[in-house]
């Protein structure tokens, strides 16, 4: 298993999304804290466009860092819009992200599943900006149906699975508190729907956590449908993102499960919103390194699991 710092670093420094410039000093401090593998996201349409325009000169700082981008993750909540023309918009833009991707050389390219078309009378899961230990309140709008907006994520999943692969990439999607996919099942779901080896998901620790999963079991029931994981920490009430080893994850039991499945991707640093950002990074990397030490003694499953 390999380490990277996930992209959650650089919003919490610089706000949602950084600017160029502040996307240039976090590569800098990334590379400071001992990384050599980063995140890159382009936050919607005018920030997408921006790291497309920045490309060559954001390479170029990578490379004089040493560091290789091993993820692009374009947020565009309108690939599950209801209106056919929005989704048609956002695949254009996808594309775009692809291009990037590949032009960073990054071997995946990472989509959300968003929230869901209902009113949501307080706050909004990752709208303008992205915070954690958020209460959703909302109102079912007349004529929502569940199964026409899994459907619509299903659909959508397979186009950018689609248009990842024609580029040589693989497509992953992250569960989130309050979104579309939040929990287990439903990634397990999804990936079942999609019916695609290109397609693959992320196991976020800090928000399978706060959804009340015991993760080892996460790990059994994705088992190599797994191309990427996020570590963070949390006390199981809350999707705080907190230093590995300072909640109640099972890190051992976590670990332990991705090398009996034969896992060997990156695992992303992923803290955010804490006081001591910097130290939580240096801390969490310490940790995660140990974690994959020890599992290291454990022989991984021959055969299909």
């Amino acid at each position: 298993m390999k380490i990277n710092c996930c992209w959650l670093y650089a919003i919490s420094k610089y706000g949602y999304p950084p600017s160029i410039a502040d996307t240039q000093r976090a590569l800098g401090e990334m590379a400071a804290l001992g990384f050599n593998a980063v995140e890159l996201e382009g936050v919607r349409e005018e920030n997408l466009r921006a790291v497309w325009a920045a490309r060559a000169d954001l390479q170029m700082r990578c490379d004089d860092l040493g560091l290789r981008v091993i993820n692009f993750c374009p947020v565009l909540p309108d690939l599950v819009s209801a209106d056919p023309s929005r989704r048609r918009a956002a695949l254009d833009l996808f594309r775009l992200a692809v291009e990037v991707a590949s032009f960073f050389g990054a071997p995946m390219v990472q989509v959300n599943s968003y929230a869901p078309p209902v009113e949501f009378i307080s706050q909004t899961p990752y709208g303008e900006t992205l915070e954690f230990s958020r209460q959703f309140d909302v109102r079912i709008p007349d004529g929502f149906a569940w199964e026409r907006t899994w459907a619509t994520l299903v659909e959508a999943t397979r186009r950018c699975t689609a248009i990842a692969r024609d580029a040589g990439l693989l497509l992953c999607l992250e569960p989130r508190v309050g979104e579309l996919v939040s929990n287990t099942d439903a990634l397990l779901r999804l990936s079942q729907q999609v019916d695609d080896p290109g397609f693959g998901v992320v196991l976020d620790t800090g928000h399978l956590h706060a959804q009340k999963e015991i993760l080892p079991l996460s790990v059994e029931k994705l088992g190599q449908r797994i191309l990427y994981v996020h570590a963070s920490d949390n006390d199981g009430r809350d999707n705080e993102h907190l230093a590995p080893g300072r909640g109640t994850v099972d890190w051992k039991g976590l670990f332990g499960g991705l090398r009996r499945h034969g896992f060997d991707g990156y695992v992303g640093i992923d803290i955010g919103h804490v006081p001591d950002l910097d130290a939580q990074y240096r801390e969490g990397l310490a940790f995660v390194r140990d974690a994959i030490d020890r599992a290291e003694g454990i022989t991984p499953r021959s055969g299909p699991p």
